[in-house]
C-alpha cells in the first residue's frame, strides 16, 4: 500500500460560513465516493482557501462527514494577482493500492477552470443520494456534540 494524493477544488459566490461549509462537504463527498476512500486509511487532509474566505475553517467538513480522528490542516493559497477568487481546495494523502491513473481528482464550479484536464462528468452521479449520504454525516455529527 502506497500514500496517494487525491485533489480537489471548488468556489463559492461569497464568504459565508455555512455557504463554505457546504461547498467543503459536497467536495470532501464527492473526493471519497468517487475514489471509494475509507477515512481509516487517510493519513492527513489539507483544506486551503483563497485570502478572500476567513468565515470558517474548511476543515470543519471533514469533521462532519466523520473524519474525527484524521489530522486534518487549513491555510491560504498565496495570494497571486489574477488567481481565482473564492476558491477552496483540499489535498487529501490517502493509503491506497490504486494506481495514481485510477484516482479522480475533483473540480467543481469555478474551480473546473483550474484543472480542466481533470473535470469529471457528474451526469451518472445520483447527486440527491450523494446530498442524503452527506446528512446522515451530519446528523452524525451533531449527536457528538
Amino acid at each position: 500500500m502506497v500514500c496517494r494524493g487525491v485533489r480537489g477544488a471548488t468556489t463559492v459566490e461569497r464568504d459565508d460560513r455555512e455557504a463554505v461549509l457546504r461547498a467543503t462537504r459536497e467536495l470532501l463527498a464527492l473526493m471519497i465516493r468517487l475514489n471509494d476512500i475509507d477515512g481509516r486509511d487517510v493519513a492527513s487532509a489539507v483544506f486551503t482557501t483563497t485570502p478572500d474566505i476567513h468565515s470558517v475553517f474548511p476543515a470543519l467538513a471533514g469533521r462532519q462527514l466523520g473524519w474525527i480522528d484524521v489530522p486534518l490542516l487549513c491555510g491560504h493559497e498565496m495570494d497571486v494577482t489574477g488567481a481565482l477568487p473564492l476558491c477552496i481546495r483540499i489535498l487529501v494523502h490517502w493509503n491506497t493500492e490504486k494506481s495514481q491513473q485510477a484516482i479522480q481528482h475533483v473540480y467543481l464550479r469555478e474551480a473546473k477552470a483550474l484543472r480542466p484536464d481533470k473535470t469529471l462528468m457528474l451526469g451518472d452521479l445520483d447527486m440527491a443520494e450523494l446530498n442524503d449520504w452527506i446528512d446522515e454525516q451530519l446528523d452524525r455529527w451533531r449527536q457528538r456534540q
